[in-house]
């Protein structure tokens, strides 16, 4: 628990949060990552639910051909669980999602950058149709940090409110936040310093998808 100064005493839960729909569902304990910093009554917090992304050869068995590929970074858009890249030719290959949806088509040498970024390279033995690679994005920690449109482990999309001023600075501090089906003031939101206009949109959209609407006073 952190103990506000007396400028932000005056905010309380019931400033910023004006209805819940029903307390056993619409509000949590939210476990915020140290690091965080000093956070206010009505931050906007995103979850990290995205770990990091490792490759390995395709599970079913060792390739034909010899191509590798580069270190893979998470990007927006990603979920947790394996992705498949097969070869639909030498040349050329297929990625989809962890539930089977195809994502695009990418080429040897050239990137590829949707859900996740990586570069594969031709070897000195061509690969084949079905040769590939599977991507397995680690699951987060599932801990609360303050949205960030630029980040790219789950708190990028806006996903809940703190309900009470928390110092997350050195460690971790669980701490009370809604979740979904709420009602909260539009100006007692503490969004990230400089966010743009189209990302606070974004973030206001993002939460009215979780039903947490954010009403102007």
């Amino acid at each position: 628990m952190f103990t506000p100064t007396s400028q932000e005493r005056a905010k309380t839960y019931s400033d910023v949060i004006k209805h819940v729909n029903d307390s056993n569902f619409s509000l949590d304990a939210f476990t915020v990552a140290s690091g965080s910093g000093i956070l206010k009554v009505g931050t906007v917090m995103g979850q990290a639910t995205l770990g990091s992304a490792t490759s390995a050869v395709k599970a079913s068995g060792a390739n034909t051909g010899n191509a590798t590929m580069s270190a893979v970074t998470v990007l927006d858009g990603a979920v947790g669980g394996v992705y498949t890249v097969r070869m639909l030719t030498a040349t050329t290959f297929r990625v989809e999602k962890p539930n089977g949806d195809v994502i695009g088509d990418g080429a040897t040498g050239v990137s590829f950058a949707d859900d996740i970024g990586f570069t594969m390279t031709a070897g000195g033995t061509p690969m084949v149709a079905g040769d590939g690679f599977d991507v397995t994005v680690a699951a987060g920690t599932q801990k609360w940090k303050p949205h960030d449109p630029a980040a790219v482990d789950g708190s990028q999309v806006a996903a809940g409110v703190l309900g009470e001023a928390v110092d997350a600075t050195r460690t971790d501090v669980v701490a009370l936040g809604v979740k979904w089906g709420a009602i909260v003031v539009l100006e007692e939101l503490t969004f990230k310093s400089g966010i743009s206009a189209p990302d606070k949109a974004a973030a206001i959209t993002a939460l009215a998808a979780r039903m947490i609407l954010a009403r102007a006073t």
